[in-house]
């Protein structure tokens, strides 16, 4: 769950709020992977669904008019997300922020495939998407670790339960641990990990099966500030060797900023929509504690937070 779209699918002028982006020339999609188990916590299959090699591709994901309603006790009805569009590009990261309970996570978990949509549909690589996006790795707000295996473990064994052999799993999962700063802790159970470090053993272990896609739902929103700010530098290391697309959902307009290429914002609910989109024109490479400082930085910041605050507001009124 990453490719570029053909037509127009461009972000607003840097500053001013734009479009979300239209659908260009639908590509030939790939061929699907081998389904995954639902039991591994922040997998969601074997990465399949990219594009076709040579051909020109689709947009990476496409929310296409979708409506999510939850049925309440007494029969009654809560529309949670109404008739939202969105496209995101290849190699594109996309921070979607809004007020708490205007379904950002509900949306995260259509694009996964968790969740069905009331209304509308969601493509990856131009193909509508039935059942689990086996192009996209998950991390979740939650740690998703076993609490029986060791770190090692639980990195490796997203690519065990898929067919490799465990002794290539386990020295491919040596590797990740590495690329997280983690090598001395493999042998550690995930309570005597700090909550850092089983973020980045959760993000080891999405990242060994090479999804096309990360959705990301608020995965630093637990940490304190420090480490918030550390794990969000390793994400734009990472991210930057292969730019996969992300979608990245937090209630943090600064951190969105800060890692973003663009920035999208939901209305308060019910009934919640994308109201606005802001490209991100800060140049790469970024520290996230340094970026803050930037004078374009704080003038974004200013013009999102000023349509931001009243969906805020909405909610203490």
């Amino acid at each position: 769950m990453g490719i570029a779209v053909t037509g127009t699918a461009a972000p607003g002028t840097p500053g001013t709020p734009g479009t979300l982006g239209t659908s260009g020339t639908l590509g030939t999609p790939g061929t699907l992977g081998t389904p995954g188990t639902l039991g591994t916590p922040g997998t969601l299959g074997t990465p399949g669904g990219g594009p076709a090699a040579g051909k020109r591709s689709a947009a990476s994901v496409e929310v296409c008019d979708v409506t999510i309603e939850f049925r309440l006790a007494g029969g009654a009805t809560y529309r949670a997300v109404q008739n939202a569009s969105l496209t995101v590009d290849a190699s594109e990261f996309v921070a979607i922020v809004g007020p708490t309970g205007c379904g950002k996570s509900a949306l995260l978990n259509v694009t996964a495939g968790l969740l069905a949509p009331s209304c509308g549909h969601v493509e990856i690589f131009g193909s509508r998407l039935a059942g689990l996006n086996r192009a996209a790795g998950y991390l979740f707000q939650s740690d998703a670790l076993f609490p029986w295996k060791t770190a090692l473990q639980n990195v490796a064994i997203g690519l065990e339960i898929n067919g490799t052999s465990a002794a290539d799993a386990r020295k491919r999962a040596q590797q990740w641990m590495a690329r997280m700063g983690l090598a001395e802790f493999g042998a550690r159970y995930p309570h005597m990990l700090s909550g850092g470090q089983r973020k980045r053993v959760g993000l080891a272990q999405v990242l060994i099966r090479d999804p096309h896609i990360l959705l990301m739902d608020e995965p630093f929103g637990p940490l304190d500030a420090q480490t918030r700010q550390i794990m969000g530098n390793l994400l734009l290391d990472l991210w930057s060797a292969d730019r996969k697309t992300v979608l990245f959902v937090t209630h943090d307009l600064e951190e969105a900023i800060a890692l973003s290429d663009r920035v999208v914002i939901m209305s308060a609910g019910p009934a919640a929509r994308f109201i606005g989109s802001w490209a991100v024109a800060l140049p790469r490479p970024r520290d996230i504690a340094e970026v803050k400082h930037d004078k374009a930085f704080q003038d974004l910041h200013r013009e999102i937070w000023a349509v931001l605050k009243a969906e805020v507001m909405k909610g203490y009124a």
